[in-house]
């Protein structure tokens, strides 16, 4: 619920540019001032109640003299925002200013933030276009994306692609999710096959283990008995899967899902195709104009010149 929250706080101010105007006021003492960017702020974001506004000190713009920079906080439990703004010397209007760098490559830095060492890899492990799926093995919707994905694809472009799922659990609505990843990261360290048979497996099965009122811990049995017998059918070491499995260890999980946060995931599934950002379940169509594009990107035509030649 909080990671939705926080990426809806600012969905409009990150597609435009934000004026919010206090209205023909004079200048204001800073309480009052305050109290006005607060509630001009609550209403522009419709935030919830519980959600604490902190009003920052305000300091000199360099680049635009007639402002001053505003750090806005905003709080949730553990969870903080934090946005900068610009507010006129008067204190009539404020401004947020989303800049852009141009001088990098954004996909390019959001891939920087992925970690795909030591993950199992679907299709050619040197393509150029990287597809990362932020999944969760309990969710109806991954579910739908994982067929499209396996079926569609991975079959439509072969081995100019490489998928790789990480780890990204909806802990507070999916309470098997955990377990079923740590369970498919067993049988990844003896076999990326295995891997993706258990991906098939829980994504296939999600009704049945879940079941009516099934409780959790027969829900657990019926993940441990799919990772052993995948991994008979694989012919891997038993023993150390079994221990894998009993211990249930979450590291690895819980690092992927604070990967996930830093780079906005606040839902699954979600996508990074050579680090575009694609939220929920597409269909094939719009999957495949990213990944022509990214196609595309990765391999531009040679110039005219060389061409020639």
């Amino acid at each position: 619920m909080y990671r939705r929250l926080f990426v809806l706080l600012f969905r409009r101010a990150l597609v435009a540019t934000l004026l919010l105007c206090f209205g023909c006021a004079a200048q204001s003492s800073a309480p009052e001032l305050n109290k006005r960017i607060e509630r001009q702020v609550r209403t522009t974001f419709a935030l919830p109640p519980t959600v604490k506004v902190e009003i920052g000190a305000r300091k000199p713009s360099s680049e635009f003299p007639n402002y001053d920079l505003l750090t806005v906080n905003l709080s949730q439990g553990e969870r903080k925002v934090e946005q900068e703004f610009l507010i006129s010397k008067d204190g009539r209007t404020m401004l947020r200013v989303t800049r852009m760098d141009l001088s990098t490559d954004p996909y390019a830095e959001i891939m920087k933030k992925i970690d795909v060492r030591g993950r199992p890899v679907l299709g050619n492990p040197a393509a150029k276009v990287t597809i990362v799926n932020y999944d969760d093995f309990q969710c109806p919707f991954c579910s739908r994306m994982h067929e499209t994905l396996m079926q569609d694809v991975a079959k439509t472009y072969g081995d100019r692609v490489r998928i790789i799922y990480k780890d990204y659990p909806l802990t507070e609505i999916h309470p098997w999710a955990v377990h079923a990843a740590v369970n498919a990261n067993c049988l990844a360290q003896q076999s990326p096959d295995a891997y993706w048979d258990f991906a098939n497996f829980a994504h296939t099965n999600q009704k049945e283990i879940s079941g009516s009122n099934r409780p959790l811990p027969e829900q657990a049995v019926m993940l441990d008995r799919g990772a052993t017998e995948i991994a008979q059918k694989r012919n891997l070491q038993l023993l150390p899967l079994q221990s894998c499995l009993k211990a249930q260890q979450d590291t690895a999980v819980r690092a992927s899902m604070a990967e996930a946060n830093n780079l906005g995931v606040s839902a699954t599934p979600t996508m990074f195709i050579n680090g575009e950002k694609l939220d929920g379940a597409l269909p094939p169509q719009e999957l495949h104009a990213v990944i022509d594009r990214a196609l595309r990107d990765a391999n531009p035509p040679a110039p005219a010149a060389a061409a020639k030649k």
